[in-house]
């Protein structure tokens, strides 16, 4: 009986550490992004008026992810894979806008590929100008 609740334990013990190593390495796989992406400039004026179009199709397109104040903390966050970014955080707000642009445009994993469903690449643009907003 002690070598079936040991072999019992081992097994489920092996397997809940495999699960945590799968889980941590999701969480930290980087994001390589192209240099040149990464040096692209926005080419849509930085104005009130383009951070409120922004935060407006943040709400229609990031929110249910990324949460209102772009913590990462939507109502969708709890069924990805990886947590979604957190846009108010220093490792986020140093990104070029060329590097936010191109995740943004490309996706990848959870995050959705925006080319098709956010098909102006000036609406792109002017959800960075809103995210930028949101840093602490």
């Amino acid at each position: 009986m002690k070598t079936i609740n040991m072999t019992v334990s081992l097994i489920f013990g092996s397997f809940l550490s495999i699960m945590l190593v799968s889980f941590s390495t999701l969480q930290d796989k980087p994001w390589n992004v192209p240099e040149a992406a990464q040096k692209v400039k926005n080419p849509t004026k930085e104005s009130t008026d383009n951070i409120n179009i922004g935060k407006t199709l943040y709400g229609k397109h990031c929110r249910s992810c990324h949460g209102k104040s772009g913590e990462g903390d939507g109502p969708k966050a709890a069924e990805l894979k990886t947590a979604p970014g957190d846009f108010t955080s220093e490792e986020f707000q140093v990104q070029s806008d060329g590097a936010l642009y191109y995740k943004t445009t490309e996706g990848r994993d959870d995050m959705p590929n925006f080319k098709k469903k956010i098909s102006s690449d000036e609406d792109r643009w002017l959800i960075i100008h809103y995210v930028r907003t949101l840093k602490q």
